[in-house]
């Protein structure tokens, strides 16, 4: 028995020297591979970690601000979230897919073949640019892979006002259209760096460093007048409903700078809300849509005569009997004028009388004068898909189409050029090269009349103004001097006989030119269709709020004592 005993305890022993072998051995084993771990493998492994949780991400450029020469700003940028993923942490709980597309409001079908299309991607966008209550409810979910990411979206306070202006971006922060397009590069700065953590569902918990400073956008600062720009707005919008034409534009240029105060054109867009809008009305008209501009031109054919001193302001020319016959053609007026002087011709816009005038010119003399006002070349604005218009070489012309050209048909301009042309009567016989960017002095400069030249057409278009085809264009207290402009519009094989342009081309105050404007309204069908009728009246109800806006004191204070006494006599009857 004590023989079994003894057995059985050596046995118990050695069984137990074998545990305890095992749990050394065992220990010695995490010990080192706890070494190797911590020491030896350490940088394998924290790169490992890394791999999975570090990450290198951009930050946006913030898009610098597009505002109007007082500060107003136009174009800003505000932070906005974004919805992203990571298919391949989201393919491991498809669970809860259904929530999501509720929450971010899209078909559960597109948001699984979104994410398996990109599956082998660590990042794709799942909703760009939403609100803030939907950021929230979707960081409540904890989705595994789906986290929220800051943007930058663009917002237009002036929304459709200064639309064709400012243009707009793309869902990427880009420049489409207008200065957004032109100055983009400005605009946009450079994108940073940085590398943060991320946890368990792709959310940032913390920033590592900084691998990229951003460089933000740089601002700026339009010629336009935010004001003026509202006034404009809402005067060519009455004109073009009021007359259901088919658009119109309006463009008011300072003439001591050539700043361009206001540009607007109808139809318009709204750029805070494209989804529904049309691509024709991004077009901004006034740059891009030519016409034949009519008896806008008459004083330009009428100032190039006085030049070359072929007539004087009181230089008799016979209109009579109302037509002239050139070749096989016939220039008509309205009217039988008669026998009456150049300076008529201008206010009775006189198709026969300034045709006469303009066969009186030498081809290449009556060319020049058209092309030192712009015709035929771009402003040099620098405005996007801006176009040149038509002006054919003076080696082409036939004696008739001298004639014509002489009042504007045969030609092509836009309502920039046209304004661009008529700050050669507001600057004594130098036009300006327009300018959408605030400037202090004027960019560049063309002589295109003497001084002299330059006042009497002046003088004679205010004549147009006073008693001639424009009498709406009239502002109490104001001397105003202009030219109205009704073509038909091109059509195949000719001309339409009931479709206009109606035009109307203006300075104030005409004794110190500051302002020129031109009102063109296309294809009015109700009611009349004359410049002086369509185009003239929105012009002086526009230019008569803008002086007073700016400032500018009235010229015309014989008219105004005038206007007082009526209103004192008119007040004291009973």
């Amino acid at each position: 028995m004590a023989a079994k005993i003894a057995q059985s305890y050596k046995q118990y022993r050695g069984r137990r020297w074998f545990v305890l072998c095992l749990f050394m051995a065992a220990a010695v084993g995490l010990s080192f591979r706890v070494i190797q771990l911590q020491l030896l493998d350490k940088e394998f492994l924290q790169n490992r970690g890394n791999a999975r949780y570090l990450r290198t991400v951009s930050i946006p450029a913030h898009r610098g601000v597009i505002q109007d020469r007082n500060g107003e700003p136009l174009a800003i940028s505000t932070p906005i979230s974004t919805i992203a993923g990571n298919p391949k942490k989201m393919l491991q709980d498809k669970s809860r897919w259904n929530e999501l597309a509720k929450v971010l409001n899209i078909p559960l079908a597109n948001l699984e073949d979104r994410v398996k299309r990109r599956a082998d991607r660590e990042f794709i966008y799942l909703k760009r640019q939403v609100s803030p209550s939907v950021a929230e409810k979707v960081q409540a979910l904890q989705i595994s892979g789906v986290f929220e990411q800051k943007e930058y979206r663009r917002f237009y306070p002036a929304a459709d006002v200064a639309a064709h202006v400012v243009g707009f971006t793309n869902i990427d922060d880009r420049g489409q259209e207008g200065m957004e397009l032109a100055y983009d590069a400005l605009l946009r700065g450079k994108p940073g760096a940085k590398r943060v953590i991320r946890d368990l569902h792709g959310n940032i918990i913390e920033n590592v460093e900084s691998v990229k400073t951003v460089e933000p956008g740089k601002d700026l600062t339009l010629s336009i007048d935010k004001r003026i720009q509202y006034l404009a707005y809402r005067e060519l919008t009455a004109a073009v409903l009021g007359h259901k034409a088919k658009s119109g534009s309006i463009v008011v240029i300072d003439a001591h700078t050539g700043e361009v105060l206001a540009m607007v054109n109808q139809p318009s867009y709204n750029p805070n809300n494209r989804f529904e809008l049309k691509g024709e009305n991004y077009r901004n008209r006034a740059v891009t849509d030519v016409f034949e501009p009519g008896s806008t031109i008459k004083p330009f054919t009428v100032g190039a005569a006085l030049e070359a001193g072929l007539v004087k302001p009181d230089t008799p020319i016979d209109t009579r009997p109302g037509y002239y016959r050139i070749g096989q053609n016939i220039v008509r007026d309205i009217h039988n004028y008669g026998l009456i002087d150049v300076a008529t011709v201008i206010r009775k816009s006189s198709n026969v009388g300034v045709s006469k005038i303009a066969l009186m010119i030498e081809p290449e003399m009556l060319w020049r004068t058209f092309n030192r006002i712009g015709l035929g070349t771009v402003s040099g604005v620098g405005f996007p898909g801006e176009v040149a218009g038509r002006l054919r070489d003076y080696t082409h012309w036939r004696k008739f189409e001298q004639a014509t050209m002489s009042f504007g048909y045969g030609m092509s301009v836009t309502t920039l050029q046209l304004a661009q042309a008529y700050t050669v009567f507001a600057n004594d016989g130098v036009m300006i090269t327009p300018s959408l960017l605030k400037i202090s002095e004027p960019q560049d400069t063309v002589r295109v009349f003497s001084s002299k030249i330059a006042r009497q057409v002046l003088k004679m278009m205010e004549g147009v103004v006073e008693n001639g085809t424009a009498r709406q264009a009239k502002i109490p207290g104001y001397r105003v001097a202009g030219k109205t402009g009704t073509a038909h519009k091109s059509s195949a094989g000719g001309y339409a006989e009931d479709r206009y342009q109606s035009v109307f081309a203006g300075i104030v105050p005409a004794s110190n030119p500051r302002l020129v404007a031109v009102v063109m309204i296309n294809e009015p069908t109700q009611g009349e269709y004359y410049g002086g009728q369509v185009a003239a009246p929105a012009f002086a109800r526009l230019m008569g709020e803008t002086l007073r806006l700016l400032n500018i004191p009235p010229d015309d204070l014989p008219a105004l004592q005038k206007q007082a006494s009526k209103q004192l006599m008119a007040g004291r009857q009973p």
